[in-house]
């Protein structure tokens, strides 16, 4: 009887380990899953918000002494309708900026996503120029609040819409 109870003991035992086993397995994938899913919006959110970062220093650095080159930056990082109405605009501008010899020197100070899923996202940004010109040829220092739009494309975020705010 003695070995009986052993017997059972050993069954109990062996089934407890297996179970607890089968627990601790399921539970450590879980959280790995979990925790593989958070890097990826982490990666997501730090690559939205360089990709804003850097539209906007895009958008508001310009120099007239190669404003093919600076307009050229912008038009990368940009796609769908803002993409047309400023590539319609380049030709226009670079006769205003040469004319006036304008110099804008941008500088990104803050920027912070509104909201964003998989393939689109909206954030605000506030970034300081400080622009010279003919009519101030010693600089006038300037802040945008600017709210810029952002789809994936091709595993790259690309500004679709640009808008100042208030």
């Amino acid at each position: 009887m003695a070995a009986r109870r052993t017997d059972g003991m050993k069954r109990a035992l062996t089934v407890g380990l297996v179970v607890a086993t089968v627990l601790t397995t399921a539970l450590t994938t879980w959280l790995g899953l979990g925790l593989h899913d958070q890097r990826e919006a982490d990666q997501r959110r730090q690559d939205i918000l360089a990709a804003a970062r850097q539209s906007a220093l895009n958008f508001t650095s310009l120099d007239y002494r190669h404003y093919d080159r600076d307009s050229a930056n912008v038009l990368k990082s940009a796609t769908g309708d803002f993409k047309k109405q400023f590539a319609a605009q380049t030709e226009q501008l670079t006769e205003l900026v040469a004319e006036n010899r304008s110099v804008s020197q941008g500088q990104v100070l803050e920027a912070g996503i509104v909201r964003s899923d998989e393939h689109s996202a909206r954030v605000l940004v506030v970034a300081d120029s400080k622009v010279t010109n003919t009519a101030v040829p010693k600089g006038e220092a300037r802040t945008y609040r600017l709210r810029l739009d952002l789809v994936q494309r091709d595993d790259r975020w690309l500004t679709s819409d640009v808008e100042f705010v208030g």
